[in-house]
């Protein structure tokens, strides 16, 4: 997703939202269609089965990119590894510039960790 083109204010409207089967609700996929942006969301096993129970008056079956959802999927584990540090996870700290100073410090930590030792 672009979110800024060479030129121009930042879009406010992104391509696709990903999310996940809590999410799946009617209401919530009409939204984003009426805003004429994808939803990546799976159906719940029960509203299939509904739809499936009522056949041809249950309407198309929803689409679902499985590479976006992938890629929804390491967002969020990447998001969890920064939250294991209680800090940034329960937001003790008081200003926005200690904060980040927080995450700069977790992102620092994780990326040390991913490098090979020698």
């Amino acid at each position: 997703m672009k979110v800024r083109g060479p030129v121009g204010r930042p879009r406010t409207r992104p391509d696709a939202v990903a999310g996940d089967k809590a999410y799946s609700s009617r209401a919530n996929r009409a939204h984003l269609r009426t805003r004429k942006i994808q939803a990546v969301i799976p159906e719940k096993a029960d509203q299939k089965a509904n739809r499936k129970k009522r056949g041809s008056a249950g309407g198309r079956p929803v689409s679902h990119d499985a590479t976006l959802y992938k890629d929804r999927n390491t967002v969020e584990r990447g998001i969890n590894k920064i939250k294991e540090w209680r800090g940034l996870a329960t937001r003790y700290d008081k200003t926005p510039e200690s904060y980040a100073a927080g995450l700069h410090l977790r992102g620092s930590i994780l990326w040390l960790r991913s490098l090979p030792t020698p």
